[in-house]
């Protein structure tokens, strides 16, 4: 089985240090640090300014679809550039339209569609509170995943839980400006600002919760004794 993964480029594979000038520094998606959590091959085909129209009609649906197999997984996430086309890309409109087609294309193939919802922009206000930027494209992703019974990663609400959790200052190395900074090396101003993409750290971090969550969409653990009447002290 193969894990296939459709999304933009919070997701896709890592730029080996091209944008940042350094090899150290890379700019990845969490899709390219998701591999090391599976013996199973991981396919990543997500694409750096895609929309869920985009991926399309430049091709890379059908590249992903051509070696779908029965019984491989297709995690798909999208969002944070069909936000820029509210005309033609609503959330509730053209949005969730092509994420229907998606996903009837996966489960006609006989493999499992897994939706994920966008993961947050590390963006803190004066007070130090952590924005919302995405609008209604993560809630128009739970609903569609509870109206086909699709699983659902809220990789929105997890990065909301983790980058408060790590603190405004801290949160920062999960970016490349973070770590370079950390480093004393200086970065570009597009750089210095961008808050979205990841590096290495921030990567590992999101891929290893979508590897926790597709092990529990797995059962894996479910046929284990509870350990619960050796642990519990009087």
């Amino acid at each position: 089985m193969t894990i296939h993964l459709a999304g933009d480029s919070t997701v896709a594979p890592t730029d080996h240090g091209r944008t940042s000038g350094r090899a150290d520094l890379p700019l990845l998606g969490w899709g390219d640090e998701l591999a090391r959590h599976f013996a199973e091959p991981v396919r990543n085909l997500a694409v750096g300014g895609a929309t869920t129209r985009s991926f399309r009609e430049e091709g890379h649906w059908d590249t992903l679809t051509a070696e779908l197999a029965a019984g491989d997984t297709v995690v798909i996430q999208f969002g944070h550039n069909d936000q820029k086309d509210p005309d033609q890309l609503a959330a509730d409109g053209g949005y969730r339209t092509r994420l229907t087609e998606f996903i009837a294309e996966v489960r006609a193939a006989e493999a499992r569609p897994v939706l994920a919802t966008s993961v947050e922009r590390r963006l803190f206000d004066e007070a130090g509170e952590l924005r919302h930027s995405h609008g209604p494209y993560p809630a128009a992703v739970r609903s569609l995943g509870r109206e086909l019974d699709v699983p659902v990663i809220d990789l929105t609400a997890f990065t909301r839980w983790l980058y408060p959790w790590l603190g405004e200052e801290a949160s920062a190395a999960l970016f490349v400006h973070g770590a370079a900074a950390a480093r004393g090396i200086e970065v570009d101003e597009a750089l210095s600002k961008d808050n979205t993409h990841f590096t290495t750290a921030g990567a590992a971090a999101v891929a290893a919760y979508v590897a926790e969550a597709l092990r529990t969409l797995r059962g894996i653990g479910d046929d284990q004794e509870p350990l619960g009447k050796w642990m519990v002290r009087p």
